[in-house]
């Protein structure tokens, strides 16, 4: 019989472990080259470059043009139909909107990103929010003006909206900060409120469909600033890349259904305008089905314009992050 020899004084024995499954280590990010990094930053604030373009060229259509106020002022007046019903549920979400509200939720975005020790995204959504609300109200009274085409009520110019930049800003700036896991969910959520807030605007008659549509690019060009400044994120796992595909990929096809059918919706408003023999201060459009058709337009243009940013500032997140992914591999043994 052969004995096994004892451990010697002063060792431990070990037990040999036996592993079920094979464990693989962690993929490091894939860090780009300092020039590709520069183009991919490029890359991005020329996106925000254009989005400032869009919010002037939606200036320059719906208010700097006789036809554009028209379309503008045909969903406004129809937004009336039906409104003492629709504004129970739109005056809450509006009612949302205060100084209070947006401080609490800069506050609380800059708490998460310093818990996450992520202290330069700290700085950027100060940055994000406090650019783009003041961008709005400059944009607002000091740049833009509405011309007088005798359309609707002469009134200053509204363009951009301030209660859907404040929406769009907070919700953007939470989607910063959330950890990627919830990355996916929070667009989802970012989407819904700030579309309900922009529609909300033209349900109340606080808002023409333009001034709301150029709020989110207003947001959407200050994301792309601090998105162009860094930080480079986390490289995030499969899965998180599977939900965020999946999200960017229903928030872009949702915006692009809305807009089509905001488009058949405008063309068919724009024919209904042209056989009104005489439009002053008023679209002249008196048929129900013509002024629904043009509401449904507007507000149809506020989902489809709030989705499409939602999906890019996604996709822009996305590619100012680490390339590869975190594998999560539990351990499980056996002894």
């Amino acid at each position: 019989m052969r004995l096994s020899a004892a451990p010697p004084l002063g060792t431990t024995s070990r037990a040999p472990v036996a592993y079920r499954d094979r464990v693989t280590p962690p993929e490091p990010p894939v860090l780009r080259s300092p020039a590709r990094e520069a183009g991919v930053r490029g890359v991005v604030a020329v996106a925000g470059l254009l989005s400032a373009v869009g919010v002037w060229v939606v200036w320059r259509v719906f208010v700097g043009t006789y036809t554009g106020q028209l379309l503008d002022q045909a969903a406004y007046e129809g937004a009336a139909l039906g409104r003492n019903r629709l504004w129970r549920l739109a005056e809450p979400v509006l009612d949302v909107i205060s100084v209070p509200f947006i401080a609490t939720v800069l506050v609380i975005s800059v708490i998460v990103a310093l818990v996450r020790r992520r202290w330069l995204l700290a700085g950027q959504v100060v940055l994000l929010m406090a650019g783009a609300n003041l961008t709005t109200q400059l944009l607002k009274y000091a740049v833009f003006d509405r011309p007088e085409f005798e359309v609707g009520d002469r009134l200053a110019n509204t363009l951009p909206s301030g209660h859907t930049t404040a929406a769009a800003s907070c919700a953007i700036a939470l989607l910063l900060v959330v950890p990627r896991r919830f990355r996916a969910a929070t667009a989802a959520g970012a989407a819904l409120y700030a579309a309900g807030t922009g529609v909300s605007t033209l349900v109340g008659a606080w808002h023409r469909p333009g001034d709301v549509v150029a709020a989110v690019l207003v947001v959407l060009a200050w994301t792309c600033v601090v998105r162009a400044l860094g930080p480079a994120g986390s490289a995030g796992t499969r899965a998180d890349h599977r939900r965020e595909t999946t999200a960017t990929t229903l928030l872009l096809v949702g915006a692009g259904v809305a807009a089509a059918a905001a488009a058949v919706a405008i063309q068919n408003t724009l024919t209904a305008l042209r056989a009104v023999p005489d439009q002053y201060h008023s679209t002249g459009l008196e048929s129900r089905t013509d002024l629904l058709t043009a509401y449904a337009g507007g507000a149809l243009g506020i989902v489809a314009a709030v989705c499409a940013v939602m999906g890019v500032v996604l996709l822009l997140l996305r590619v100012t992050e680490p390339r590869g992914v975190h594998t999560e591999t539990p351990l499980r043994a056996r002894a």
